[in-house]
């Protein structure tokens, strides 16, 4: 004789399939609403000229908690960017959640090199000081890929020229165009001069990563 179901873990089994299907739903939704954003982000090597010119960033399988988070600060104005303001100010909660999950699962064009835990290349001992000086790993995971939070970003194999912008960011202030809001962050690049922040982000966007873009055969 069969024994009697558990309908605590029948009820557990069918919120767990729920859950599922929601997330599935929702990266289903974001690549629906996704048009206008691959008009930058589905173009590999796309580079932006204002306010400063530089390639803009990998985002398909980038930490969805990340995206959600760098969206909401751009639409709050703590991420000063004018285009990405703009995006970012029609967009609900929802709209938000819907991207980051179909970005973070966005599968890359080609196999992309599984990450080793540590790079295998390493930075001259020049970079290596100012990356300790830094403290990154400490956040960002010694690949630069496993970053100890998931609303932070993963950075390696990131557009060189994309992470200088994006650092030297942090440590502007009075622009009303450029500039990121984060106290953690403002901190640590003041610390650096301009050339010591790009032989950084040389390094971090010449190791093997996650990030990709997948290009649009066209526009929706």
């Amino acid at each position: 004789m069969m024994s009697k179901a558990n309908p605590f873990l029948l009820a557990l089994a069918g919120a767990l399939a729920t859950m599922t299907a929601a997330h599935a739903q929702d990266a289903a939704a974001g690549a629906a609403k996704a048009a206008a954003c691959i008009g930058c982000h589905g173009i590999p090597g796309y580079q932006a000229s204002f306010p400063e010119i530089h390639k803009v960033p990998k985002i398909s399988g980038q930490n969805a908690k990340y995206i959600v988070a760098a969206l909401t600060a751009y639409k709050k104005g703590e991420r000063r960017h004018p285009t990405m303001r703009s995006q970012a100010a029609s967009m609900t909660d929802a709209d938000m959640a819907d991207l980051a999950a179909y970005y973070e699962k966005s599968a890359p064009p080609s196999p992309v090199k599984l990450v080793a835990d540590t790079p295998t290349v390493q930075p001259s001992a020049e970079v290596a000081g100012l990356l300790s000086k830094g403290a990154c790993v400490s956040c960002h995971g010694a690949n630069f890929s496993k970053p100890i939070n998931p609303s932070y970003p993963k950075l390696a194999g990131q557009y060189p020229d994309y992470l200088t912008v994006a650092l030297r960011a942090y440590g502007t202030t009075n622009n009303p165009n450029v500039g990121r809001g984060n106290a953690i962050m403002s901190g640590q690049v003041k610390q650096f001069k301009r050339e010591e922040l790009a032989a950084m982000a040389k390094y971090i966007g010449s190791l093997d990563g996650e990030l990709h873009t997948v290009p649009q055969s066209k526009f929706r």
